[in-house]
């Protein structure tokens, strides 16, 4: 997994929307369901794609999985930026 899964995941609105609502906590792929007006399957695909780029983890409680976010790629994701942005502003210094 690298970034190039990871901004892939981060493309499509639905998945965003996912990652908004672990925010508050665990959440179970019915509970997620409940939010949306797709498909259990196509609930399923994003939560595979999110999972697969290492944004969420689940585990397994009795009969349901439970969804957490995964902040550890999104803090390499923003370390990333804000290098970028780093390196920038120092540039623009030196050219004023």
């Amino acid at each position: 997994m690298g970034f190039q899964d990871s901004f892939k995941a981060l493309s499509d609105p639905t998945r965003r929307e996912i990652l908004t609502l672990l925010r508050a906590g665990p959440l179970a792929a019915g509970e997620l369901l409940e939010h949306f007006s797709i498909t259990g399957a196509s609930l399923s695909h994003h939560l595979s794609i999110l999972k697969h780029a290492g944004l969420i983890d689940d585990e397994k409680k009795g009969k349901y999985i439970f969804y957490t976010l995964n902040t550890t790629v999104l803090d390499d994701i923003l370390r990333w930026m804000m290098s970028l942005k780093e390196n920038h502003e120092g540039d623009s210094d030196h050219e004023k």
